[in-house]
């Protein structure tokens, strides 16, 4: 089963082991403020200003992960909230309304493209890789005219996904929505609470075997927390 979600819609040990913090490369660091939409903005942006863009958002539902993804990338709080502020000027300013995200402006070329089909509908498919979770990508995919209909992290190819079976499996940042969705199905897919969250009804079975319902939450298609 694949839960898809039109994005315009709703809005441990540091290592290199899925949803955990992995090693970066602390050179990426930016340099210095700059507005963006002028030159050069991007360039001192980059990746990590990328990376404290989604851990703004985690940062709601999973504080303490967060803090210790900061600190493998070497950065406080301030930065991840000077980051997402930049980010979010850019998808508000004038004339942009409709515009894709820069993410090649600020992530670089993309490490595959593709095709993706969803029922009827065809998708362009770009990837790139997050140096804070090296066993997944950010996806975007794109439709016929070039509105962004889905923007998460998935699991990168030729990955291991973890095996869920009870809901003692369902880990902070250890899986995506496609995985739980697949792991319990039927899951429901439900309106996400603030834009780039995402919702999954669900029953499941706990580890004596007690099916019951759940409700799990995600943040760009990483698993927060479930109730």
């Amino acid at each position: 089963m694949a839960v898809m979600y039109p994005a315009s819609d709703f809005p441990s040990e540091p290592g290199p082991r899925s949803g955990t913090p992995g090693a970066f490369g602390r050179s990426h660091r930016p340099t210095g403020p700059a507005r963006p939409g002028t030159p050069g903005a991007w360039d001192t942006f980059g990746p990590l200003g990328f990376q404290l863009v989604l851990l703004r958002r985690m940062a709601d539902h999973q504080p303490g992960l967060v803090e210790d993804a900061l600190r493998e990338l070497g950065v406080d709080r301030s930065r991840m909230r000077e980051a997402n502020r930049r980010w979010q000027a850019v998808l508000r300013a004038p004339g942009r309304r409709g515009a894709r995200p820069p993410y090649r402006s600020v992530l670089g070329p993309p490490e595959a493209t593709g095709e993706r089909h969803v029922g009827d509908l065809t998708f362009e498919a770009a990837t790139w890789r997050v140096p804070l979770w090296p066993d997944l990508r950010f996806e975007v995919l794109t439709a016929p005219g070039g509105a962004v209909w889905n923007e998460w992290l998935v699991r990168a190819p030729g990955a291991p996904a973890p095996e869920l079976r009870t809901v003692e499996d369902l880990k902070p940042w250890s899986c995506t929505v496609d995985e739980v969705a697949r792991a319990f199905a039927p899951a429901r897919p439900l309106e996400g609470t603030a834009p780039t969250r995402w919702r999954l009804a669900f029953t499941a079975p706990d580890a004596s075997g007690k099916r019951a319902a759940y409700t799990a939450e995600f943040t760009w298609g990483l698993l927060q927390r479930f109730v």
